[in-house]
């Protein structure tokens, strides 16, 4: 990757960390867009102190601050990305919160959905020309979860304020990663523009910070407790877990609009395959009104033969 500018959302830690550390240390130029620089900055600090390891970092390494429950902050990272860097080869839409107490976003969204599907919904949107204008193929890699399989879109309700579960909150968030990968794809071989490719991806069970957060926000010693013993007992490693979006992110046999995941047991463990994901993921009406509903919830008009238009 020698060469090639790659962004990762929420780098600063798990999935994200490790696929940067993957990445940089096959030559790419990562650009770590973290809520806290704070935490961006160790992150980045950590992966340079690996440099005595006997596979050198032959890329480098910037933290640029972006916080997906706030649009006007996806708006200046998309700003200053687009005025100090030439190029965008990949785009990892990583970071994402899971099955937490409702909360909402700056812009009033339901956290989950607000973060996981809508941060970067409008992100990939503000930055589709920085991809379709860079030499040779660029690709946007969604992260979705194997838990999307249980989401449903209640477009009737779609922040929770009638009614409120946080693993269902999670699940259709999740969905909605894939359903706007797949739409993102069709959506870029109508228009012709071979030049990019859209893919989802999902990690099987890794232990990350992630599944510790929801427990934390609750204060339930309990259920914190319950699930470390679970990642410590059933989940891969996180860097294992960076291996299906490091293969979306990289794989010539891909050719957009795939699904991938580990394909040990249960899918949740193993080396990345392409799989089928949900049903409802398929469902193309579904698809386009959710793309619909995210352009005038964020703003953000994606256009293909036009290029991009930001309100």
């Amino acid at each position: 990757m020698d060469g090639q500018t790659v962004v990762v959302t929420g780098a600063n830690s798990g999935l994200g960390f490790e696929a940067t550390r993957a990445f940089a240390r096959k030559g790419a130029h990562v650009v770590m867009a973290c809520r806290s620089e704070e935490r961006g900055a160790d992150a980045k600090r950590t992966i340079r102190g690996d440099e005595s390891a006997a596979e050198s970092h032959r890329g480098s390494l910037e933290v640029a601050p972006l916080d997906l429950a706030d649009l006007d902050s996806v708006r200046a990272f998309a700003d200053e990305f687009r005025a100090s860097h030439d190029d965008l080869h990949v785009l990892c839409n990583n970071a994402g919160v899971m099955a937490i107490p409702r909360r909402e976003t700056e812009d009033g969204f339901e956290m989950q959905f607000g973060v996981n599907h809508l941060g970067h919904f409008a992100l990939t949107g503000l930055l589709l020309d920085c991809l379709r204008e860079t030499s040779g193929e660029t690709r946007v890699v969604t992260q979705s979860s194997g838990v999307h399989e249980r989401g449903e879109m209640d477009f009737e309700d779609l922040h929770g304020e009638q009614s409120y579960d946080e693993w269902a909150a999670y699940a259709q968030s999740k969905l909605a990663n894939v359903l706007f990968a797949y739409e993102l794809q069709r959506r870029l071989d109508a228009a012709d523009a071979t030049d990019v490719t859209s893919v989802a991806c999902h990690p099987g069970f890794a232990a990350t910070n992630l599944q510790l957060r929801g427990p934390e926000m609750r204060g339930s010693r309990v259920r914190l407790a319950a699930m470390k013993a679970t990642n410590a007992l059933l989940a891969q490693s996180a860097e294992a877990g960076a291996l299906p979006m490091l293969y979306a992110a990289t794989a010539s046999d891909l050719s957009g609009g795939e699904y991938v995941g580990p394909g040990g047991l249960l899918n949740m463990r193993g080396p990345p395959e392409i799989q089928r994901s949900s049903d409802a993921s398929y469902d193309r009406e579904t698809a386009e009104r959710l793309w619909t509903v995210s352009e005038e919830l964020t703003g953000v008009t994606v256009d293909l033969d036009a290029r991009v238009a930001a309100e």
